[in-house]
């Protein structure tokens, strides 16, 4: 069913149900408001005719007159019966009515006063004591007109009810047009999105409701949708290009090799070669399962010693700095022992940060990279800086992104997934990472660490 549908089916349903129960509250109290007014009429019309037949003896004549000439059109013989003590009818034509039981006329006695309906009649008794005796008056009128007036009010109520519930159908159907025709155009727009392109958003309306927070969010999902596909398009690139180097370095020179005998110094060249290459591609692959299962894993966060942790790869890089003529200091500021310790997961850690140094002496350039650990706004932050080739302002904005290399590069060999992996290790820790760099001044990476412990 759609909304439009859904809508005007709640709409004309919620209007049926409050009109049908508003119909029945007024039906009722017209109901019982007209039955008390008739039942009013009637016991009037019972204390005339009690004054009428049981005061004759006492009142003038002329007055006797006056009552019988004005009220004439009311006591009709026909519907009045006055009953004495033993319950037979002393007074009126209303003789033998089936409808007044005994039990009637002791509930007038009793309660001064009784009524009922039977038969499509209005019923109406009261007790009358007189110096005659003690008496009851009943008198009775068809119940005609009443049942007239609420059939009349049935008819207006049901045909109220009916032309209400086919406007408000109609009404609903050409408002929920006006509605729903921004979601309409919404929609229009998301299918004529060209799927070849669907980095390309739907154009906002500027409303500032419920729709244009629709469309943003649905830019934002098809802009990560976007760069997922980029991602996925830039992977294939990727592995077409970086697993090709080593794989056809190995097979070149296995073909070169098996072309002749070798000198066992040669076998241990090439055996050399090939192995550098295969842990390169093993490298590259690690990298990328430890990327596609960053979202999964599991806090398995404890305290870690970043100081140690530093001192760490200082110990397993300061070897790879000096084959390049760089050199690797550390520089430790913090003067509270508290904030050198984080709740993380110590292995990603360590791999983050052996990324952000490795790629400081790749670029160094001879000169020497500063680990440096320092205190700013009472929290722990790690700098790493170099004096190498730098990255270029339009390098600078994608530098992160997996697969993404720097155009000045050069023959400096790299994945592209170092530092967007480190990135994601942060990420992870809310660890808030800035990099500023001049090209052919050097390069900083400043870590700024959250709360610890």
């Amino acid at each position: 069913m759609t909304l439009r549908n859904r809508f005007t089916l709640i709409s004309s349903l919620s209007f049926g149900i409050v009109s049908i129960i508003t119909f029945l509250v007024i039906f009722f109290a017209y109901y019982d408001s007209t039955k008390i007014s008739y039942f009013e009429k009637l016991r009037n019309t019972a204390l005339i005719s009690a004054i009428y037949y049981l005061e004759k003896d006492e009142l003038p004549k002329d007055r006797h007159a006056q009552i019988k000439k004005e009220y004439n059109h009311l006591i009709q013989n026909n519907r009045v019966a006055v009953y004495n003590q033993n319950n037979e009818v002393t007074f009126g034509q209303n003789l033998n009515d089936e409808n007044i039981k005994p039990f009637h006329l002791k509930a007038a006695r009793n309660n001064k006063g009784t009524e009922f309906m039977s038969d499509n009649q209005f019923y109406y008794g009261i007790f009358y004591p007189d110096n005659q005796g003690d008496f009851v008056v009943f008198v009775k009128s068809p119940n005609d007109s009443f049942r007239s007036q609420i059939l009349r009010l049935s008819i207006i109520m049901f045909s109220v009810l009916i032309i209400g519930l086919l406007a408000i159908y109609f009404l609903s159907r050409y408002l929920s047009k006006i509605v729903y025709k921004p979601i309409s155009n919404v929609v229009e727009r998301i299918n004529s999105v060209d799927y070849s392109n669907i980095s390309t958003a739907i154009t906002s309306t500027n409303t500032n409701d419920e729709i244009e927070e629709l469309i943003k969010s649905y830019n934002k999902l098809l802009g990560r949708i976007s760069e997922n596909v980029l991602l996925q398009q830039n992977f294939i690139n990727y592995v077409s290009h970086e697993f090709k180097t080593p794989l056809a370095a190995i097979s070149g020179n296995l073909e070169v090799f098996a072309q002749k005998d070798r000198t066992p110094e040669e076998y241990r060249t090439v055996a050399k070669e090939s192995l550098e290459n295969v842990y390169e591609i093993e490298s590259i692959l690690n990298n990328l399962l430890l990327m596609s299962g960053m979202t999964k894993l599991e806090a398995s966060h404890k305290p870690v010693r970043m100081d140690e942790l530093i001192w760490k790869i200082y110990e397993k890089l300061e070897p790879r700095a000096k084959e390049k003529n760089s050199s690797l200091k550390i520089d430790l500021q913090v003067t509270k022992p508290g904030l050198l310790e984080f709740p993380g997961n110590e292995t990603l850690l360590y791999l983050a940060l052996y990324n952000i140094v490795e790629n400081a002496i790749k670029y160094s350039h001879d000169h020497p990279v500063v680990i440096t650990l320092l205190e700013k706004n009472q929290y722990l932050n790690i700098e790493v800086r170099d004096q190498g080739k730098g990255i270029s302002p339009e390098d600078l904005l994608k530098v992160s992104e997996t697969f993404y290399r720097g155009k000045n590069v050069d023959n400096i060999k790299g994945s592209g997934i170092g530092l967007s992996l480190s990135k994601s290790i942060f990420d992870n820790h809310n660890i808030k990472m800035k990099i500023d760099s001049t090209v052919n001044v050097g390069t900083s990476v400043m870590l700024a660490f959250p709360s610890g412990l």
